[in-house]
């Protein structure tokens, strides 16, 4: 039997390398933590996605410069009572607003004096039925989420204090007692902040308990079961300070959501790395009545798969550093650092564990040589368990019949891919919260009681030059806007107008962003009348449906530059890697076509199961990226195998056994992958639900479909053309295989 060579895998887990190893890591990840602050205490939740250059965020400036007295963000305060709010109420809430104007809240920059208006006046404001009135309080744009959640917290108690209950804890809006509600841009970021804050704690425990029971059951060792957890831990533990030094010198941004999704990535792909390395341990231990040696082949046998398949993912997910939108472009560092020192506890961290438990790694079902067997059944005067060797029966299957198998599962991929078509989009962060969250309840109250785009107009502002224009008459005509307010001039250019435009329908809904555009070709078209020019450079357009505009534009530029760049990226190291341009086409090609087969089937359940109408923007790209470089991971590592057994047996033989050999702890670890991707299902934040759904769809069909079936079955139908250019030397049939070459 050929012996690896000595070098970096005898180090880490030789006799002394192997507590060096661990010392290193318990030392690095003790200082760092001391030294450096962890990322969870650098979160910025509200950085900016868009840069200055979009037209919206220039708008913004122009209405600021311009027109200061909408300087700010607003919280809009949606007071409500079935049947119709009284005057004792009434009264009450003009004593809040007297109250917050001589003593502001912090960061307030500007209230409605309502205290000011006479009652009949202040009636006059409410909705039609005389049930709802909806009054802002405007907040210091710079402000942190947290300080304007501890303002809102003291006018809550205010409040309470002044209506002798809390309006704001009434659950029931139909009860007909008082109740208030906080929306707009303010209340929105609140409630988005805190239902991540409150999700971190639960998801990682989720996660580890998840990854814990499914190793439990799977390997039914808890010593094992613990060793990739213990990994996973350490890797975090350096993770996190060397991100949190990163985020406190200003280099990287991170915020919650990015938080989030990394810690998924690092305890899912992390438990996978680690179990490439473990079963091919456990199998060589079979073998090996030395562990030393067993676990030296299982080093060198698997290292290189482990390095390629994490360097893939690593670069993949760095190509988000040429995204424009601000949250594409924040997740590429964390998720890169996270997946490059995860892959490295996997190959250092991880052998050393083994090295110094051993076999007992597996207690209490210890893999033991045949030799090693048959002297401990003489001890206990036993005789010796027979261990039957795997059936191969999907790799057996794989090679007899390849054609019925690429045609069935090409035809099921397809068809599940064709529904991909169908997804719809939202863009509308208020879809994403459970129905009974406050700012989503608020702005329900405004669309049924007063009109959807009273919650958020669009500010139209047009440099005339002096001349009169008809765009007010144009506005006022367009059967998508609901209302127009009379023009503003500018406080330092009095030749810039602006017009307070809502829609008639949801200003958050893809329905009104794609009218943005018919919105500017009208300031256009009539500024042009009015002879003023250039008109394309005379209009601006704020507010959040143009903002939403501009995430949507911006988001569909990311995609068509970043999907091309990781393809290519993957590409390029197959070819470095299996030296075979045929085979690096069909890999990539079924990862592809395994991608759009999970968005379609996600869809099915997302939408036929669950009832959803459309999914987040950004899904499609974060699935995107993740299925692509983690199906890649599984591909990587079969066909390591395979290509390394057709050296040394025929190619059908290869196949069968590499299918074989592999399919246990790939279907382990995609097992693994899928569940922690599950666990982002549990929290109530729709955009999570759904890419957790689509990425662990698309890891089940990558774990049961694409690896197992189609990408064998292509390559015994290509034989030794799958290794073009490269060479393939055949090997003869050895005598009594069953298993015939006919290439």
């Amino acid at each position: 039997m050929n012996q690896p060579k000595k070098g970096f895998g005898s180090w880490v887990s030789g006799r002394r390398g192997k507590w060096i190893v661990l010392a290193i890591w318990v030392i690095l990840a003790a200082i760092l933590s001391v030294i450096w602050p962890g990322v969870n205490k650098e979160e910025i939740n509200n950085s900016p996605n868009l840069s200055d250059s979009k037209p919206s965020v220039q708008a913004e400036a122009v209405a600021s410069r311009e027109f200061p007295t909408g300087k700010g963000v607003p919280a809009i305060i949606v007071w409500h009572r079935e049947g119709g709010l009284k005057d004792e109420d009434l009264l009450h809430i003009q004593k809040l607003t007297e109250q917050a104007e001589m003593s502001p809240l912090p960061e307030q920059t500007f209230i409605v004096p309502l205290h000011k208006a006479p009652l009949p006046a202040l009636k006059a404001q409410l909705s039609k039925d005389g049930s709802t009135l909806a009054a802002p309080i405007v907040f210091n744009k710079s402000a942190e989420t947290d300080q304007l959640k501890a303002s809102l917290d003291q006018f809550k108690s205010q409040a309470a204090s002044e209506f002798g209950s809390d309006p704001f804890a009434v659950e029931n809006t139909a009860g007909g007692e008082m109740t208030a509600r906080v929306t707009g841009p303010v209340g929105i970021s609140i409630d988005a902040t805190g239902l991540f804050k409150n999700a971190d704690f639960s998801l990682l425990m989720s996660t580890v308990v998840l990854v814990l029971v499914i190793l439990l059951l799977i390997y039914r060792s808890p010593i094992l079961a613990l060793i990739p957890l213990i990994a996973v831990g350490f890797a975090y533990g350096v993770v996190s300070p060397i991100l949190g030094i990163m985020a406190h010198k200003g280099w990287i941004v991170a915020d919650s959501q990015s938080i989030s999704i990394m810690t998924v990535l690092l305890f899912g792909a992390g438990t996978d790395y680690c179990l490439f390395l473990i079963s091919r341990f456990r199998q060589l231990l079979h073998e090996e009545d030395s562990k030393s040696k067993a676990l030296l082949r299982a080093i060198t046998g698997s290292s290189g798969a482990i390095a390629m398949s994490g360097f893939t993912v690593v670069l993949s997910l760095f190509a988000l550093l040429l995204a424009e939108y601000g949250a594409y472009h924040r997740f590429a560092v964390p998720f890169s650092i996270s997946i490059l020192i995860m892959g490295i506890a996997s190959l250092t961290l991880v052998p050393a564990l083994l090295a110094i438990f051993g076999r007992v790694s597996f207690w209490p079902f210890i893999p033991r040589t045949p030799k090693m067997e048959q002297e401990r059944a003489r001890a206990k005067g036993t005789s010796v368990r027979e261990r039957k060797p795997g059936k191969m029966r999907i790799g057996s299957f794989v090679v007899r019949r390849p054609w019925a198998v690429m045609i069935i599962t090409v035809l099921v991929l397809g068809i599940l891919a064709l529904f991909s078509s169908q997804i719809k989009f939202t863009y509308d962060i208020l879809s994403s919260f459970p129905k009974n969250m406050a700012s989503r309840e608020g702005f329900d109250m405004i669309g049924k009681q007063f009109s959807k785009g009273e919650l958020a107009p669009v500010k139209l502002m047009v440099d005339t030059k002096g001349n009169p224009t008809d765009l007010s008459e144009k506005l006022k005509g367009l059967d998508y806007v609901d209302k127009v307010g009379e023009p503003k001039e500018g406080k330092e250019n009095p030749q810039i107008l602006a017009y307070d435009v809502q829609f008639n329908l949801n200003p958050y809904s893809m329905e009104a962003m794609d009218h943005i555009p018919d919105l500017r070709l009208v300031a256009e078209q009539s500024l042009k009348a009015a002879g003023v020019t250039p008109p394309d450079q005379s209009v601006w357009i704020s507010g959040a449906t143009a903002t939403q505009y501009d995430t949507k534009v911006t988001g569909d530029r990311d995609t068509r530059i970043i999907i091309p760049v990781v393809i290519g990226l993957i590409t390029l190291l197959l070819l470095i890697y299996l030296r075979s341009v045929v085979a690096t086409v069909y890999l990539v090609l079924t990862v592809i076509l395994s991608y759009f087969s999970a968005l379609g089937l996600g869809w099915i359940i997302l939408h036929y199961g669950m009832g959803a109408d459309a999914i987040q923007g950004a899904i499609p790209l974060y699935s995107f990226v993740f299925l692509v470089a983690l199906g890649e991971d599984y591909n990587i590592f079969m066909i390591s195998s395979i290509w390394k057994k057709r050296k040394h047996m025929p190619l059908k033989e290869a196949i069968r056994q590499g299918v074989s050999e592999t399919g246990s702890v790939i279907t382990s670890a995609g097992i693994i992958l899928a569940g922690t991707f599950a666990v982002l299902a549990s929290l109530p934040i729709q955009v999570l639900v759904h890419f957790g759904i689509i990425t662990a769809v698309g890891v089940l069909l990558d774990t049961f479909i694409v690896r197992p079936f189609l990408v064998p079955a292509i390559t015994v139908l290509l034989g030794r053309w799958a290794f073009w250019p490269g060479k393939h030397e055949a090997v003869e049939e050895r005598a009594g295989s069953h298993v015939k070459q006919g290439m």
